[in-house]
């Protein structure tokens, strides 16, 4: 009989996690069940030598309680920042901090903290799929979003992959505002500076010091006019400082949108995959632990603040009973290949 991979279930401290294998053990993932939380990925080329960890994911419970730095989190119901936490949305004024005075940040949606369920599992000889579903977000339960969303997050991990389709169905009665992403950080080398980085992006939006994307056409920035910031050619990360939105990625022939990360002293390679959004990058600056030594690049649906951007709206529409999903991933493997 040919073997599988394997699912089996353990801890993190209290929270309960899922660990995948390969049959040969040239791969192993590790997820949490809150939020759906990716905590570790590892994978090795060829046939010997050790497994690497691609990721740079919550180390033990108190981290992945914190949420600092959003390791790996799902981006629902909204990604990146809304400023000041407030937008109005089909006439009504919504408040996601209410009675917060002062510091009113708020960032990367409620899913990355909700629990999840996993419904179903398969396993084969060349990979795992594994679907986790959540009923959290209802109304009443996040302040400033009384909507109702089914959420369900599969991923498909395979020899020196993995994939997640992020889907929202809207199970309430009126039409809610909803995008998705996914914020992980990856390692090919510690510190990045020495990676090379390629994004097929021709824009860069502009912020302000908040990071918050300046009015209307002010946000777009063609990177032909900052070249500091292009990476449409392969660049190394240098001492660049990052933490931006790329906008009009450059598709693939087959529509696949792909950032490339490559580690030139070893010859690794990552590809992190999208169907459409943005790409936001960010190198990790100001991280509690461990700053520069991971990049997180994010495949989104919407830049950031999208809940106040008038051109953001009907990306963000879900009509009631309506169902859309996120495809996106990462492969692993050598450069060129």
């Amino acid at each position: 009989m040919t073997a599988e991979y394997r699912i089996a279930e353990d801890r993190l401290g209290g929270e309960p996690t899922l660990i995948v294998s390969a049959p040969d053990d040239s791969t192993r993932v590790v997820l949490a069940r809150r939020g759906a939380t990716l905590l570790s990925w590892q994978a090795r080329l060829g046939s010997a030598g050790r497994l690497k960890e691609l990721t740079d994911g919550y180390r033990d419970e108190k981290e992945l309680l914190s949420q600092d730095g959003v390791r790996a989190g799902l981006m629902v119901p909204f990604t990146n920042r809304i400023a000041d936490g407030r937008y109005r949305y089909d006439g009504h004024d919504h408040d996601l901090l209410p009675g917060r005075y002062g510091d009113r940040l708020i960032y990367h949606g409620f899913a990355r903290e909700a629990p999840f369920e996993l419904v179903r599992a398969t396993t084969t000889a060349d990979s795992a799929r594994l679907l986790l579903h959540t009923t959290s977000i209802r109304p009443g339960r996040h302040p400033g979003y009384p909507f109702a969303l089914d959420l369900e997050a599969e991923y498909t991990i395979g020899e020196r992959g993995l994939s997640i389709e992020i889907r929202a169905t809207n199970v309430g009665d009126t039409t809610a505002p909803y995008a998705a992403g996914w914020h992980p950080y990856f390692t090919l080398s510690r510190p990045i500076d020495d990676l090379v980085l390629q994004i097929p992006a021709r824009t860069v939006i502009r912020t302000d010091p908040s990071l918050i994307p300046l009015p209307g056409e002010d946000a777009l920035l063609p990177l032909d006019d900052c070249p500091g910031m292009d990476f449409r050619a392969p660049k190394r990360v240098g001492d660049a400082v990052i933490d931006a939105c790329y906008a009009d990625l450059t598709p693939g022939p087959d529509g696949r949108i792909e950032t490339v990360l490559t580690n030139p002293a070893t010859g690794e390679e990552l590809r992190v995959w999208q169907y459409g959004g943005f790409m936001h990058v960010f190198t990790g600056d100001t991280l509690a632990r461990d700053q520069r030594t991971s990049i997180a690049l994010e495949p989104v649906e919407t830049m950031t603040d999208a809940f106040n951007r008038p051109e953001h709206a009907a990306a963000l529409t879900l009509e009631p009973g309506k169902r859309r999903e996120f495809s996106l991933g990462v492969a692993y493997g050598a450069s060129g290949t």
